[in-house]
């Protein structure tokens, strides 16, 4: 239990927390002024002032904040300030690259995961190997086993899961050839040495089926009938190709955030689905209990999750934001106050629902088991 909560404050408190820091980063960077930058919420425990800014350490770890001057009516200038400094005094194209500037940093903190882990741990490979094989499929005829390892498909290399299963989705439903690798028996004798696998050749035919994609629907596709066993492997990266694969994890994971997003506005994804801090902590904890490499992966994803839904055109959200500054870009005026006020209204309303949601769906999940 210690080791889920230490784990889940110091992954969301410093998600958050980077979250804010590119703000921050990007204000200061424009002459903008910050009155306050806090690591944490809540009571103060310790505050310094440098120049004009308060850094502060505060009780409650998750995440933190920064206080624009400005940010919210021309008139909120602190003493010390002066106008040329105050936020929304600025042109919109730059309070649009300070409230974008949150969003992208998380989506830079996943990569630099992604890069960590692939130049310590490697590229994790999810290897074509057979789970199971359905009765009566095309694999099944043909005298695919479990255990089997397709090594190429017509002659073409299968190195991974994916580009197997596109090799024998590309085939239209003609009579293909699968080179795979059986494994050697056990040895009758219980010793631990055992023989190399025996390469083979098989023929089968794919048939059109329908499979549920990760998001629940059905798609149609030519499959032989066969799952993935999950057995991985790991190709160790130099530091600059680990920087180019976690750029390409990185990118993967935000097209995948996306187009979940999507299908939840979508309702392909059910409600019952969107989970929240109680949820993402137990996640970080199992994580925690099989190591470092767990916990960097886990985090590089809740972090391009951060970045998708503050990029949502809602206002209090840095999307809203975004779009008023947008709007104002486009119009030469910006949005008249009284709008921005009950679009903030709206979206928080809609926040708070967005928060109950989750809430409610974190707990059923603890009381169904």
């Amino acid at each position: 239990m210690l080791t889920t909560i230490v784990a889940a404050v110091l992954v969301l408190g410093g998600l958050i927390f980077f979250h804010e820091l590119g703000h921050f980063c990007v204000a200061r960077a424009l002459g903008m002024g910050v009155t306050t930058f806090s690591l944490g919420f809540g009571p103060k425990l310790l505050k310094v002032k440098k120049g004009k800014t308060e850094y502060a350490l505060s009780l409650v770890p998750l995440g933190g904040y920064v206080a624009l001057v400005g940010e919210s009516r021309e008139s909120d200038l602190p003493a010390g300030f002066t106008r040329e400094e105050s936020f929304s005094l600025r042109p919109a194209w730059q309070r649009l690259l300070v409230v974008l500037a949150g969003p992208l940093a998380n989506v830079l903190l996943a990569w630099l995961l992604c890069w960590v882990l692939g130049f310590g741990w490697g590229q994790a490979i999810l290897l074509p190997q057979v789970g199971k094989v359905m009765p009566e499929s095309p694999a099944a005829m043909a005298g695919l086993q479990k255990g089997d390892t397709i090594l190429r498909v017509d002659g073409q290399e299968t190195p991974d899961w994916q580009s197997m299963a596109e090799a024998i989705g590309a085939s239209n439903g003609r009579p293909l050839i699968l080179t795979i690798l059986r494994p050697a028996p056990a040895p009758e004798d219980g010793s631990s040495l055992r023989e190399v696998g025996q390469e083979l050749q098989l023929s089968m035919t794919p048939k059109r089926a329908t499979r549920k994609t990760i998001f629940g629907e059905d798609e149609e596709a030519w499959l032989i009938g066969i799952t993935v066993s999950g057995a991985m492997s790991y190709r160790e990266l130099g530091f600059w190709d680990a920087a180019v694969a976690g750029a390409q994890h990185a990118w993967g994971m935000v097209e995948l955030t996306a187009e979940s997003f999507l299908k939840l506005v979508q309702r392909v994804v059910p409600l019952d689905q969107v989970g929240g801090p109680i949820m993402i902590a137990q996640m970080v904890g199992e994580q925690a209990q099989h190591g470092l490499a767990g916990v960097l992966g886990l985090a590089a994803l809740i972090s391009i999750n951060l970045a998708i839904l503050n990029l949502l055109p809602v206002p209090v959200l840095d999307g809203g934001t975004a779009l008023f500054c947008l709007v104002e870009m486009v119009f030469r005026r910006p949005v008249p106050e009284k709008v921005q006020d009950w679009g903030m209204r709206v979206g928080l309303a809609l926040l708070l629902s967005l928060m109950l949601l989750a809430t409610f769906n974190d707990v059923a999940r603890i009381v169904t088991g």
